[in-house]
């Protein structure tokens, strides 16, 4: 059974029909200006006659650049800004992503390639039931109005945009009115300073020497919580939450 799915680059011809190329375990497929009748031909005068190869495994796929002087990029279009990127020569990559848009440069175009890798296999159960409990690496709460504040200052790069800016203080504010009426800039700024230091970018009031100014904070704070998941897509459903369930 198939365990990857190429998508090659649009062209001038309908989008709808371009052709999908699926990999089982084991299976290879080269990509260029000049392969095989089975490889994926990339009809562009600045892409090398063979570029790379994709070889698919059971749950991840790796990537071969055949390129002598050119890096490929790798993004992840859900991990707000995630990538990788694959040096000239460098021989089976392993890519984690889910979904994936190898970027090619060619002469001043940049030629996405779709990589999807829908099977994933996880852990069933707990680790084990003696002893103590694994303290979580972050506690997070999401009914709390301060997850609110950090899944407002998430949202424009988990919406797809990965170098968006990130909001203003009125912005957050305005968009928080849905769930918590009562927002303002001084208790989205409290819920901010309480972020930093919950999420130990800072040291708390209670320690005896004054930690450092956290210049960046808020994107500190955004930076953090898309590279752990700390906040989803998913999560954005508490920006607009009914007023009967108001976040606390």
């Amino acid at each position: 059974m198939y365990s990857i799915i190429v998508v090659p680059p649009p062209t001038t011809e309908d989008e709808p029909a371009r052709t999908q190329y699926r990999l089982a375990p084991g299976e290879r497929l080269v990509f260029g200006r000049s392969v095989p009748g089975d490889g994926l031909r990339i009809g562009h005068d600045g892409v090398s006659r063979r570029a790379g190869e994709i070889a698919a495994h059971g749950t991840f796929w790796t990537l071969s650049n055949l390129c002598a002087h050119q890096t490929y990029v790798v993004e992840n279009p859900e991990g707000a800004g995630e990538h990788i990127k694959v040096a000239p020569g460098r021989l089976d990559a392993p890519v984690p992503f889910e979904f994936s848009r190898i970027v090619l440069p060619a002469a001043g175009d940049l030629l996405p390639v779709e990589v999807w890798a829908p099977r994933h296999d996880y852990l069933r159960g707990e680790d084990g039931t003696d002893g103590e409990p694994t303290a979580p690496a972050f506690s997070v709460d999401r009914t709390k109005r301060y997850f609110a504040v950090l899944a407002a200052l998430c949202e424009p790069r988990l919406r797809g945009a990965p170098h968006a800016p990130l909001p203003t203080m009125d912005q957050v504010v305005e968009r928080l009115r849905p769930s918590w009426p009562a927002a303002s800039r001084t208790s989205v700024q409290w819920n901010i300073d309480y972020l930093a230091v919950k999420l130990r970018l800072k040291p708390g009031p209670e320690t005896a020497e004054p930690g450092p100014r956290l210049n960046g904070k808020k994107e500190s704070l955004v930076s953090l919580a898309l590279r752990f998941d700390l906040v989803r897509e998913d999560d954005l459903v508490v920006l607009t939450a009914p007023s009967g369930r108001a976040l606390r």
